[in-house]
């Protein structure tokens, strides 16, 4: 059977490590490098076809805020949007990072060949996973873990997604942000104060943020409120 072409872009800080990235991509038969400044062609993330779906291949050392915004920059552009992460490094806070922000693949850099990449590019193009298994092992205890974090979160009917903010996640936030203390939402939204700060605390832990402002500033630059 053969394997659709796979429109790709190549994202790297480095333009040293750009440069290899291409050279080990551009001579594939199934790929089509897609040249322009800093990899896309300016209009963002690059748009497949029927038989080239779009993957963006990204290099990053570890996940600081400019690699963390220019994921969200790269699957924000488009719904038909995939990602190719090639990671020197991922603290388990970033492994949840990359993943909610819909990261397809993930290799580690030192592992990095040219069938690994061709592997993990057709993946996303497909829109499958690809994962070392080591990182797979630490996605579910991590996952498992806060689960168990959220669960006393979890009221009557409202179930906590695992990532992102669940609408009354989004209440209390919004009312916070406007300046309203614990009690005052309380009373707002007819929870007990009790109610209000478990969902605080849930939130705060499964999204590793650090206290209320943390929490307010995220809901904001994610669009929630």
């Amino acid at each position: 059977m053969l394997t659709k072409r796979v429109t790709v872009t190549v994202h790297a800080s480095d333009p040293l490590s750009r440069a290899g990235l291409i050279s080990h991509l551009r001579h594939q038969p199934t790929i089509d490098v897609m040249a322009g400044r800093e990899g896309h062609d300016g209009g963002g993330a690059p748009r497949g076809t029927a038989d080239a779906p779009a993957v963006a291949v990204m290099l990053a050392d570890r996940i600081d805020e400019p690699t963390t915004a220019e994921l969200r920059r790269l699957l924000r552009a488009g719904s038909d949007q995939r990602v190719v992460l090639v990671a020197r490094e991922l603290r388990e806070p970033d492994l949840l990072t990359v993943v909610e922000y819909g990261v397809r693949a993930i290799i580690w850099r030192h592992q990095a060949t040219e069938e690994r990449l061709l592997s993990a590019v057709h993946s996303a193009a497909r829109g499958e996973g690809e994962l070392p298994p080591d990182l797979v092992s630490r996605l579910l205890d991590q996952v498992g873990r806060l689960q168990r974090a959220t669960a006393a979160g979890t009221g009557p009917g409202g179930t906590v997604p695992l990532f992102g903010m669940a609408p009354r996640e989004v209440d209390v936030l919004r009312l916070l942000a406007e300046g309203f203390e614990t009690r005052q939402i309380s009373e707002k939204l007819a929870y007990s104060e009790r109610t209000v700060k478990n969902i605080l605390h849930a939130l705060m832990t499964r999204l590793q943020l650090t206290n209320r402002a943390h929490a307010v500033a995220y809901a904001l630059r994610e669009g929630y409120i």
